[in-house]
């Protein structure tokens, strides 16, 4: 087993090979954190929020769902998840122009983390797709409304999934600190596992 830091307010890129779990892990109950991945060798084909909720016809997975691409190919399944379930695939990541319209203007980004996270690993980084928010709380009132809540997760949970192809997997511990998307101790810093 490793065990890797996402920083508070940064991001992390691996490189996951097919076969491989790992797991998420909100360290510090309270922590978003913004998931994407990309087919290795074409960074074009990536997770899609969209045709996943198209695959199981609800807006967030489940243990045992699989996770498909812009292309509907199986990328990822959920493997197993001990926080209450509760997770976003409706928001965009935070980038510059959303902290400019909130009169934040050089706010640290999920865009940008994105970004820096797979330059680190000497990769162009295509526009961001709208990423898994893990751990987000985005209730949807009856007549269709969103709010942001503070996330549910307790100290420790964790969502595990496996890869079913080559990957490139980013993560960014959500450094939003405006509205209520983070815990009360956030922005903090997030774990991944990689299983052996």
């Amino acid at each position: 087993m490793e065990l890797l830091t996402i920083p508070a307010r940064r991001g992390l890129a691996i490189e996951i090979g097919a076969g491989r779990d790992f797991a998420v892990v909100n360290t510090h109950g309270g922590q978003v954190v913004d998931f994407w991945a990309f087919a290795a060798g074409d960074l074009g084909e990536h997770l899609s929020m969209r045709h996943t909720r198209n695959a199981h016809y609800r807006l967030a997975p489940k243990p045992g769902d699989s996770l498909v691409s812009n292309r509907r190919r199986v990328l990822l399944t959920m493997v197993a998840d001990t926080s209450p379930g509760v997770h976003d695939t409706l928001i965009p990541c935070c980038d510059a122009a959303r902290y400019a319209e909130l009169s934040h203007p050089g706010h640290d980004n999920c865009a940008d983390n994105m970004r820096d996270a797979m330059g680190a690993l000497g990769l162009e980084p295509p526009e961001p797709p709208a990423p898994f928010n893990l751990f987000m709380n985005i209730p949807v009132a009856p007549d269709g409304g969103l709010s942001a809540r503070p996330p549910v997760a307790r100290p420790g949970d964790e969502v595990a999934f496996r890869a079913e192809t080559d990957l490139v997997l980013v993560f960014s511990a959500c450094p939003h600190d405006i509205l209520p998307v983070n815990g009360p101790a956030g922005p903090v810093e997030a774990h991944i596992r990689l299983e052996s």
